[in-house]
């Protein structure tokens, strides 16, 4: 039974140009019955070139299906069978600029949205992960979705915290296409709304990501938007919801209905003063006063973030609820010390599934883990592998000892037994003090240049020798 026109809620001419196109070659090759077979839709993708795979406007929608591979374009009632124009059944063929342009593009764009996976998608609605954990405001992005209105909204947070994938997910859950597009210093009106290209020898007005979210009513996400120049003052008139004019083809394109926008940023959009997020610039207040609301994403508090780890751990065989515990803690105090100023690096809930992941790699959990960090400056790791093994009881710090298998001058820390009188000689040849160890180190690079010196303070030994000096300042 074909569905209705008020069941659909859309009628011919609410059709983006290219879905018109579409119905009107469905029409002149197998009539306006408005019900058509997969093989209908794919053969009509076929000769047309049009779409390169179903669509999923039609595909996609649960409304739509008949029964099995049969679905209801009720549009196509609205079409003439006999009149449909010839011009209808093939897309716009490309002419050179500046003589008529067509502006139906001739290559999917599911394969040239920035920030997607090419190939012959037939949909941009993102794939569900297993292994992702609902939290934060991952409700309130799926209300405003589920309210179907044009809602920008603005998404800050430290780096690595799922802000990009907790917009993705929630168009997962919801079937909604997502246009992601990754913002540079050089992106441009041309990259955005669209511009001439290159296509088969032809030169053709190819439209951009943000113009086809609108036409499609899809979600456009505006990923890392703080890294944007002034160009990006394009986007104007599409933050207020009334449309944007190209001029290039002359064209107001208006949005259709359910079409939003995400922006993502590690910033406020007001730039990073420490250099931590170098290049993210101080966007315009005019810009950033059209985003009516601005989630902060924070870190995933602790047992949210260790469901996080165990679902990483289980995708790849690996169950240790121990070892997970100790991570999240350990990034946890390392978060705390940050904020305090303490440290002036962090621990994302990215960088702790990429330690999951050397981990059912190397089978080693410090070789996982001193993998993950080596990005750090010395100092830095090294103190972060210490506060490791004091999470972790069983865990040490690679050393000479026997066993090892890594080689001798990766190891990251050799503790030596130095008396009070000879603190000056191990300090001047190098060695750092470690306060709330109590013990003085080494790293195995140093031992290896000079090791009958360091030999004399049993660089292996792991327990404090008798008459070490109990509290030893530099």
């Amino acid at each position: 039974m074909t569905l209705t026109q008020e069941q659909i809620s859309v009628n011919y001419n609410e059709l983006s140009k290219r879905q018109r196109l579409f119905v009107d070659a469905l029409v002149s090759t197998f009539g306006n019955s408005g019900e058509y077979s997969r093989q209908d839709i794919l053969t009509t993708c076929e000769d047309t070139g049009i779409y390169t795979c179903p669509p999923s406007w039609i595909t996609q929608d649960s409304r739509r299906k008949v029964s099995r591979g049969v679905y209801a374009v009720a549009e196509a009632t609205e079409v003439q069978a006999d009149n449909a124009p010839a011009a209808a059944v093939a897309a716009p063929a490309p002419v050179a600029a500046p003589q008529t342009v067509s502006t139906v593009p001739s290559i999917d764009l599911a394969a040239s949205v920035m920030g997607m996976t090419g190939g012959d998608r037939a949909t941009l609605i993102p794939d569900r992960l297993k292994t992702y954990v609902a939290w934060g405001h991952f409700s309130d992005i799926e209300k405003i979705l589920r309210a179907d209105i044009f809602y920008p909204c603005f998404i800050t947070g430290l780096s690595g915290n799922g802000k990009t994938t907790m917009v993705e997910q929630v168009c997962a859950k919801l079937k909604r296409e997502c246009f992601r597009v990754n913002i540079t210093k050089q992106t441009d009106e041309d990259d955005l709304l669209g511009g001439f290209r290159l296509i088969d020898g032809n030169t053709v007005f190819q439209y951009g990501p943000v113009v086809e979210a609108m036409q499609k009513g899809g979600v456009l996400l505006l990923d890392e938007i703080d890294l944007a120049s002034f160009n990006i003052m394009c986007l104007q008139p599409v933050l207020e919801g009334k449309g944007v004019y190209l001029k290039k083809t002359n064209e107001w394109i208006k949005p259709a209905p359910g079409f939003t926008v995400f922006a993502t940023a590690n910033t406020k959009g007001k730039g990073s003063d420490d250099g931590r997020f170098i290049g993210t610039n101080v966007l315009n207040e005019a810009f950033l006063d059209r985003f009516p609301v601005t989630l902060e994403q924070e870190y995933a508090p602790r047992s949210t973030e260790k469901k996080i780890v165990k679902k990483a751990m289980g995708a790849l065989n690996i169950d240790d609820a121990d070892f997970a515990d100790h991570l999240v803690k350990w990034a946890e105090i390392i978060r705390k010390s940050f904020y305090e100023g303490a440290v002036d690096e962090i621990i994302s809930t990215r960088r702790l599934v990429d330690v999951v992941t050397a981990y059912s790699i190397f089978d080693d959990k410090m070789t996982a883990i001193n993998m993950a960090i080596s990005r750090f400056d010395d100092d830095t790791k090294e103190g972060f592998l210490n506060l490791y093994t004091k999470v972790d009881a069983d865990a040490q710090v690679a050393t000479a000892d026997e066993g090892d298998e890594r080689p001798f001058e990766e190891a990251s820390r050799l503790d030596l037994t130095v008396q009070y009188a000879e603190k000056d000689a191990v300090k001047n040849r190098g060695a750092q003090w470690d306060k709330a160890a109590k013990k003085w180190h080494i790293t195995g690079n140093k031992y290896k240049a000079d090791p009958t010196f360091w030999d004399q303070f049993s660089p292996a030994a792991i327990e404090t020798a008798a008459g070490v000096a109990e509290d030893c300042p530099f």
